[in-house]
């Protein structure tokens, strides 16, 4: 359920900051998250530790989180009695700007903007695409052997070209004479190998219907790399 603040330059909402704030030291629990930055950005100015002593605590805390996160060059936003770094600034001022016209109903547990979802999907998608490694190919020399000398070998070599599936890339070939009138073909492929299974290929393609009308088996004679 998300929680609230009226207008923080008040000190209504002063005061509901400061109950919201009791037992906690930051905005989510125990750990500084962007709800601390926005609503510090929310804030004129520290709290009075008198008035508001959660409040204040709270945004010394958050002060010195962001001193010693972003250290830099000191601007004009003022860290117990220092300036404070300018990359401290820098998140707390954007927070101020995104959320000028919203000080009045200041949602702390929203759901993410599209803007950082997108951002989000982009980083993730970023690094994915630098982890992944181009998947290997190879280059397989096959030997198909046909039923008879009366295999027509033309039907064969189409049937066998018949067979399309991602990765594949059927190749030269030729008939060499294996013996009493009867000829194989000899054929290349090349397969990217996270796709393409050469044994697959074989036992649920080339020697099943309807292609095992014209191909007996099939043997692989080479396998290289490349």
């Amino acid at each position: 359920m998300a929680v609230k603040f009226s207008d923080l330059h008040t000190e209504s909402g002063l005061k509901a900051l400061d109950a919201f704030l009791s037992g906690k030291s930051y905005i989510s629990g125990d750990q500084l998250t962007k709800d601390d930055v926005k609503v510090y950005a929310a804030v004129s100015e520290k709290p009075s530790s008198d008035l508001y002593p959660n409040a204040s605590k709270w945004y010394d805390a958050v002060s010195v989180k962001l001193a010693s996160s972003f250290p830099g060059k000191a601007v004009g936003v003022r860290i117990g009695g220092q300036a404070a770094p300018a990359e401290a600034a820098a998140p707390a001022a954007e927070a101020k700007e995104s959320g000028a016209d919203d000080d009045d109903d200041l949602d702390l547990f929203g759901d993410e903007t599209e803007e950082e979802k997108k951002a989000a999907e982009e980083r993730d998608a970023a690094k994915a695409s630098a982890k992944k490694k181009e998947s290997g190919k190879s280059s397989v020399l096959m030997d198909i052997k046909p039923w008879d000398d009366e295999t027509d070998m033309k039907k064969l070599e189409e049937a066998v070209r018949s067979v399309e599936m991602p990765g594949l890339l059927w190749g030269a070939s030729k008939l060499a004479p294996v013996g009493y009138g009867i000829k194989k073909l000899q054929i290349m492929l090349t397969i990217v190998d996270d796709l393409v299974s050469v044994d697959n290929l074989i036992e649920e393609y080339l020697t099943v219907e309807p292609i095992n009308e014209y191909v007996q088996s099939c043997d692989i004679v080479a396998f290289n790399k490349i």
